[in-house]
């Protein structure tokens, strides 16, 4: 937002505060300086020049050359403008000057064999205007030498500030000056207000009706009659032109000369165009279709707020007016509108129409409510000043609910506490009273603060606390000489993921992270969704219930473009409703972290020593197995292969922590989920509870002694039911076998027809050993045959090799 200083001073005493310390005040106080444009710098040896003679230039016939007086000095300058002529007052650049359209110097040089010692400029060489068609002619009473930029009037600083979205109470001259009287110690000095008003009430010549509350809570109308449309004075030009606006006519440079005033946007009426003289506020029909100033025809819904009169919409409400309803050469009578519209109302038929003005910039970050009164007649003290109209008697103010000033109490230990240093009680109670802030009582150990409806940031103790800080100055913070901290062990809560992402990424996996928002039917699919208010789109109208859908949408863009061997991981948050009522707690939802390990494609490429191989199965699980060692948790989380149906998986199994509570389960995708997202490729998923994993722990790290003694190793296979699985033998093993036997292991598996229908063959290696003796043969011998006998009787199998 661009800030005029000259402005600026009519309602703050900046006398004897230099520049540069306003702009570093500023930027220290929370309002960032971008840029800074001094005009005077701008046109330096550029000034008022006098044309003594106009003579023919003797090698070009379209250039002449003048001798050109500064008022001490004569200077031969040579030009090709066709109308400059003798006795002229005109725009001379001397040597040594920079000119503003172009950013080159002017020097003393030759042109066609004529020396030349400066340039006259036209109106577009000096960037105030696009007019390049000759030389600027000054008037008579324009003073030789003067510099340009005092007969100009622009003599002005303009300071671009960037405002923070939060501070909508600083998007205006006076909210400057607030902040910086509170600075600087200095009174903020408002306009004074005088009206002179007529016989005739408001009243009388128009009515306001709010149909919206919700989204119109005040409607504010002040009546100019007798009006005479023509330019603004040039004071009031010349400010507009300075913050970049450009001068339209009296009644539209009034209400945009106020909105930098008082950040309170306005608009004119012409009122004899508005049927029935009345204003009503009231939501759009859908499908309306609105003629904007700027001659485009926009489609409306349910959802805009519009200003109506007594037949037709007028206005797009906080955003733009309309073609019908404009102030235009004949204009005798004018409605100010100043009015207050719910932020998001505005904000949300901006984005759909994709239609920023200076009025929706304000209304989009919350105007003062309570301020549109004074705004109201401030602009019709100017209308009447600049159009010699009168000022119909009163004002039609309607606000049947007042939007209250808000109350924060602040303790002053709080501040110590949060900024770590002392800020005399005194000098907190000033600074809020400079800021404009009521001071309703204090004590010693607290202060109560009324916070103006304009003051949209603060609502709790903490916002408080921070303006104490950014006006009592981040500069005035105190030197730590030492500073204390503490041995003990310290948590950190990103560790356990970061170890994750280390181990995932050497086991070949790459990380993603997609989108936290997915549509109504794809999160009801894979959970039970949660819903958000006000979406950008159907597309992202639920938070995800899964890691799931994410996923495959990345496989599917991946196989698009024939990268199809894939092994990806991501973790995140997925939200599921407690139960199908509608949330109105956070009882309601639970929220969980989760981690998805997901491969599809070929796990091994073709070449001279290998064929390819697709992923499968036995990967996935050898993954999370090399996952859990690495994690040191591999004898607490054990992998069961089940068979029960699961909603996500064809074949799959569960990780659980010591049997009992899940972990996680893996397993090959169905086709339905992965044809959802235009997967055609198999599969395999992980999904990890990583709350549940971060409470397992890793295992403690000992030290085993060496074994002293040797081991006996022992193998058998058995021809077994296809539907036995090797972990009940094995099982059975120990539960059969003397403490003598230590591990066993399956090593192979073989089917075929050979073998019968519907067997197949299980190989398993036995190690026996004691850690105090050597062992004899023969015990080991009777444990093994006891055990081959023991399989033999309980699972009808046959030993194979005999």
């Amino acid at each position: 937002m661009n800030i005029s200083l000259n402005w600026l001073k009519d309602y703050i005493d900046l006398d004897g505060i230099s520049l540069n310390e306003i702009l570093d005040k500023l930027t220290i106080i929370g309002l960032e300086v971008e840029e800074v444009i001094n005009q005077r710098a701008s046109f330096n040896k550029i000034i008022v020049g006098y044309v003594k003679e106009k003579g023919k230039h003797p090698n070009a016939d379209k250039l002449s050359v003048c001798k050109v007086e500064d008022g001490k000095n004569v200077y031969d300058v040579v030009c090709g403008a066709p109308n400059v002529e003798k006795g002229q007052k005109v725009v001379f650049a001397q040597i040594g000057a920079i000119i503003p359209n172009g950013g080159f110097e002017i020097r003393k040089a030759k042109i066609r064999g004529e020396k030349s010692e400066g340039m006259i400029c036209s109106e577009s060489e000096l960037e105030i205007s696009e007019n390049h068609d000759g030389i600027m002619v000054l008037d008579e009473s324009a003073q030789v030498g003067q510099n340009i930029s005092e007969y100009f009037g622009l003599d002005d600083v303009i300071i671009d500030v960037a405002i923070t979205p939060n501070r909508s109470d600083a998007l205006s001259h006076i909210g400057i000056a607030r902040d910086l009287a509170a600075v600087f110690g200095k009174d903020v000095k408002l306009p004074k207000i005088t009206l002179i008003e007529s016989d005739e009430s408001a009243h009388n010549l128009a009515s306001i009706e709010i149909e919206n509350l919700t989204d119109c809570p005040r409607y504010s109308g002040k009546v100019v009659t007798g009006v005479e449309i023509k330019d603004s004075p040039k004071w009031m030009q010349q400010r507009l032109k300075n913050i970049g606006l450009r001068p339209i006519n009296n009644i539209v440079d009034v209400t945009n000369y106020v909105l930098h005033e008082f950040g309170q946007p306005l608009h004119g009426f012409d009122l004899d165009t508005l049927a029935e003289k009345k204003i009503i506020v009231k939501s759009a029909t859908k499908g309306e279709k609105f003629v904007t100033l700027d001659s485009k025809e926009r489609e409306l819904d349910e959802d805009d707020l519009m200003i109506c009169d007594g037949e037709k919409s007028v206005a797009i409400a906080g955003v733009m007016g309309g073609e019908n309803s404009e102030v235009n050469p004949n204009t005798k009578n004018v409605l100010i509108e100043s009015a207050y519209f719910r932020p998001s109302a505005v904000r949300k038929t901006s984005k759909k129409l994709g239609l920023s003005t200076d009025a929706s910039y304000r209304f989009e970050r919350g105007t003062d409510p309570n301020i549109t009164f004074i705004a109201a007649e401030r602009a019709a003290q100017l209308i009447a000043e600049t159009s010699g109209g009168k000022v119909a008697k009163g004002v039609i103010d309607v606000y049947p609910q007042i939007i209250p000033a808000r109350k924060v109490l602040l303790r002053f230990s709080r501040i110590s506490k949060i900024l770590g240093y002392e800020i005399p009680k005194e000098e907190v109670k000033a600074i809020f009273s400079d800021l404009g802030m009521e001071v309703n009582s204090v004590s010693n150990e607290e202060i109560s603060i009324t916070v103006p409806t304009s003051r949209h940031d603060i609502e709790r103790e903490i916002d408080l606390i921070e303006e104490v800080a950014r006006i009592y100055g981040y500069d005035k913070i105190p030197n730590v000489e030492k500073v204390s901290i503490t041995l003990d062990d310290k948590i950190d809560q990103s560790a356990f993921n970061d170890n994750l992402r280390q181990i995932l990424t050497g086991l070949g996996f790459n990380e993603i992270i997609t989108n936290s928002l997915l549509s109504d039917q794809i999160a009801n699919k894979f959970g039970n969704g949660v819903g958000i208010l006000n979406p950008q789109s159907s597309e992202m109208s639920f938070l995800r219930t899964s890691l799931i859908p994410g996923a495959l949408n990345t496989l599917s863009k991946n196989i698009n473009v024939k990268e199809k061997d894939l092994c990806l991981f991501e973790m995140g948050k997925v939200f599921n409703k407690s139960n199908e009522d509608n949330i109105k707690s956070f009882d309601d939802f639970v929220e969980n972290e989760h981690l998805i390990m997901i491969s599809t494609g070929q796990i091994e490429q073709n070449e001279w020593y290998s064929e390819s191989r697709k992923s499968d199965i036995y990967d996935l699980k050898g993954n999370i197995t090399s996952l859990l060692k690495s994690l040191k948790m591999e004898t607490k989380v054990q992998i069961k292969n089940t068979q029960e149906e699961n909603v996500f998986f064809d074949q799959y199994f569960e990780l659980r922590f010591r049997k009992k509570s899940l972990v996680g389960t893996a397993g090959k995708l169905k086709k339905e989920f992965c044809n959802l997202l235009d997967v055609k490729q198999e599969v395999y998923c992980a999904i990890f509870d990583l709350e549940e994993l971060k409470k397992i722990g890793a295992n403690e790290v000992s030290f085993n002694e060496l074994l002293r003694y040797p081991k006996v190793e022992r193998d058998f296979a058995f021809i077994l039911d296809k539907h036995i699985r090797n972990e009940d033998i094995i099982k059975t093993a120990y539960s059969q076998s003397s403490n003598l036997l230590k591990n066993i292991k399956l090593f192979d598996i073989f089917e075929s027809d050979s073998l019968g229908e519907s067997k197949k063959s299980l190989a398993f290696e036995l190690e026996y050993y004691d850690e105090s003796r050597t062992l004899e043969e023969s015990e080991v011998d009777d444990d093994f045959w006891k055990l081959i006998e023991a399989i033999k009787t309980k699972f009808n199998a046959e030993l194979r090799g005999k």
